[in-house]
């Protein structure tokens, strides 16, 4: 294929990468992406091996381009951990606490509309909840905290409770996951988020949380959610003991997952933070690690619809950078993370919608706010608009099927 060449869709490859591209050996790589067809587990290696950062990116750009053109999606959110007590012991963890240690707390509903009503000032349209494994709660709580939300903004939009937290429910009120995930729905629950995937292999759940669900049973309960209706994301938490085969797996089997019930919204990479951890021997992965990791999973996930940049994770600017590095969505404003941050991330725990729009436009991309389920908000607000003050595009829809389905 010639440099300079158009993919499917549109979307061109500089001349300049394609043949970086070819000379790195990446050629056939180079030329299926292109094509729109599905990349194997030797293309993943090969791409995890090369050592053209730049060159990797571009191409991750095509695909990005390809569904999104130069739309990058945020949303003002708020997140809510509702518990810091978890059973599960993750050695990747700093925010867990035991029942018994002096700062472990359990938010009650009335807490929960508290933290809401402090921020009635900002158009939040997404709750983003998740806590810890907390066997002492009943399920009523759960359902009461969910109420609490709708009551202060009835139209808000409830992501709550992990894969892992709606299994530790089934097994404690032994109810099938599906009924949980039914009852939660009927409270008010519209989709869950992507967290407690950590790396979706045996080896990393034996060596790092032997009391979690393993990965067979995270990929069950998200496919049970997507088959009622309730979406989610996926998460990848990169940069520990893991090896790149782990990744491998760990991106295939969702890709197969979503082959079967298209329920994913956004693949979310996590850049692990060691601080305050078991495993605080550990080096933080670098901002050249992160922005790899977020092109590879823009291009072995060809039918996710979006790949975030979780600035929470990566830094504002490193995530600013990743707009051009397979991300199209930088998450949202937040107000307050507790998890990551116990770990030892240093950036903001919120960071104001202006900011927000100012790092898409500083990009060159065209910033949208959207809804949780990717919808763009209603034309009119100010910052909605793009540099010229014309009205962001809306999302794009799926891209064509892969012509190869080879893993």
């Amino acid at each position: 294929m010639s440099p300079g060449a158009v993919a499917a869709g549109g979307a061109v490859l500089p001349g300049i990468a394609s043949l970086a591209l070819e000379r790195a050996g990446l050629g056939d790589i180079r030329d299926k992406v292109l094509a729109g067809e599905r990349l194997t587990r030797v293309d993943g290696r090969a791409l995890y091996a090369n050592p053209d950062l730049v060159a990797i990116g571009a191409l991750a750009n095509v695909v990005r381009e390809r569904r999104h053109g130069d739309a990058a999606y945020y949303i003002v959110n708020q997140h809510i951990n509702y518990t810091n007590v978890c059973v599960a012991g993750c050695k990747f963890c700093a925010f867990y606490r035991t029942a018994k240690q002096k700062d472990a707390y359990v938010l009650t509903p009335a807490d929960v509309e508290t933290r809401m009503r402090q921020h009635l000032d900002d158009p939040v349209r997404e709750i983003h909840m998740v806590g810890g494994v907390n066997p002492a709660l009943p399920f009523d709580y759960y359902l009461d905290v969910i109420r609490a939300m709708k009551r202060v903004r009835p139209e808000v939009h409830v992501k709550a409770f992990t894969m892992v937290e709606i299994a530790a429910m089934a097994e404690n009120f032994e109810l099938p996951p599906a009924t949980i995930l039914s009852r939660l729905k009927e409270a008010g629950l519209g989709s869950l988020p992507g967290g407690g995937a950590e790396i979706l292999t045996d080896h990393a759940h034996q060596v790092l949380f032997k009391g979690k669900i393993d990965h067979r049973a995270w990929i069950e309960v998200a496919k049970t959610a997507h088959r009622l209706g309730l979406k989610s994301n996926a998460t990848m938490l990169y940069g520990h003991v893991e090896t790149i085969e782990d990744r491998l797996d760990h991106m295939i089997l969702l890709r197969e997952a979503q082959d079967e019930t298209d329920g994913f919204m956004a693949f979310i990479p996590l850049s692990f933070h060691p601080e305050n951890t078991r495993l605080a021997h550990l080096s933080k992965p670098s901002a050249i690690e992160d922005l790899r990791q977020v092109a590879i999973g823009r291009l072995m996930l060809d039918n996710f619809p979006h790949i975030k940049a979780y600035w929470i994770m990566m830094t504002p600017r490193v995530a600013q950078a990743a707009l051009h590095f397979g991300a199209d969505d930088l998450d949202g404003t937040v107000v307050t993370e507790e998890i990551f941050h116990r770990a030892g991330a240093v950036s903001p725990q919120k960071v104001a919608e202006r900011r927000l729009v100012d790092l898409i436009e500083e990009a060159g991309r065209v910033p949208v706010e959207r809804d949780t389920l990717y919808n763009a908000v209603a034309p009119g607000r100010e910052t909605a608009l793009g540099v010229d003050g014309i009205a962001a595009p809306p999302p794009a829809g799926p891209a064509p099927r892969p012509a190869s389905l080879g893993a």
